[in-house]
């Protein structure tokens, strides 16, 4: 795969998919899913809606904020992971900017299909996945700007894009809204976790990622106060809407979290790919269990 080549001088297709991060891309379907379920409408007769808008979750909107942060990033990559397509020229010449431009028009396309909720929520998506790695603003430089822009993205915005295309492109209630804005505030500490295994590089490079900036410790320990802290908010709110079932779910869920947090604090640099491993599933089930009171209480 990574030798078939559309044309001479052109990147492999295996070099493009592996610049776009198919990996990547389940966090943000995931929430598109649970914004799909928090809508409360039945998914006989709009599984085409929800195709299309999982396709625009991952696939399209997430792919195209790895290329774009993969371009922006190409000199700090070749310090810390040198073997990616950019750096390792196995994405040649300017053809990294090219595929994100692709993919930003090909995003805003599929999304204006879905009405207009869900094509303004993934044209503020593309603007956030733009401004974390582009110059001037480039917010990855400041890891509390730039994981909530990632947070925001990957979770909160998937989730209301989900919730307003099963909707018809309205606005989703404010239930689905407030529980959407709480797992996008956790989601800082899921992205805190990822910048473990380049702080050499970050600091090199005058990035300012938690890791980097505060020191392995106090940034794993921020990163497990700002998970926890939002979904005990949300397990309050269940109660107080009468959802007890799926408040004591988010509850266990969080409990088995803090008890992984434990080992995780111990070693952060180590283990923090373990937690993002273990610990995370946890957080997103508690999404879901949250969509499933959204959409009875829709």
């Amino acid at each position: 795969m990574n030798g078939t080549r559309l044309h001479p001088g052109t990147p492999a297709l295996g070099a493009v998919l592996e610049l776009l991060k198919p990996v990547t891309w389940f966090p943000p379907m995931w929430a598109f899913g649970c914004g799909v379920v928090a809508s409360g409408v039945p998914l006989a007769g709009h599984w085409g809606v929800a195709l299309t808008g999982i396709l625009l979750a991952g696939p399209l909107v997430c792919a195209t904020s790895q290329a774009v942060n993969d371009w922006f990033d190409r000199e700090v990559d070749a310090i810390n992971e040198p073997h990616r397509p950019i750096p390792s020229g196995r994405i040649p010449g300017h053809w990294g900017l090219v595929i994100a431009v692709a993919w930003t028009g090909l995003s805003l396309a599929v999304a204006a299909s879905l009405g207009l909720w869900v094509f303004l929520a993934a044209v503020l998506g593309l603007a956030l996945a733009w401004a974390y790695s582009a110059p001037p603003l480039r917010l990855k430089r400041n890891g509390w700007w730039g994981n909530a822009a990632c947070g925001l993205c990957y979770e909160g915005l998937a989730w209301v894009t989900g919730a307003a295309a099963m909707l018809g492109g309205a606005l989703p209630p404010a239930t689905s809204l407030i529980l959407a804005a709480l797992y996008s505030a956790g989601a800082h500490g899921i992205m805190t976790l990822n910048d473990f295994k380049s702080v050499a590089g970050d600091r090199q490079m005058g990035i300012r990622s938690l890791p980097a900036h505060l020191g392995p410790a106090r940034a794993a320990r921020v990163a497990c106060w700002v998970m926890a802290v939002p979904q005990g908010a949300v397990i309050g709110l269940l109660l107080a809407w009468g959802r007890t079932v799926e408040a004591g779910i988010v509850a266990a869920l969080l409990a088995g979290q803090a008890a992984m947090m434990r080992h995780f604090l111990a070693r952060p640099t180590e283990r923090a790919l373990w937690y993002s491993g273990f610990g995370v599933p946890l957080y997103v089930f508690g999404m879901l269990a949250s969509a499933f009171a959204a959409r009875a209480l829709a």
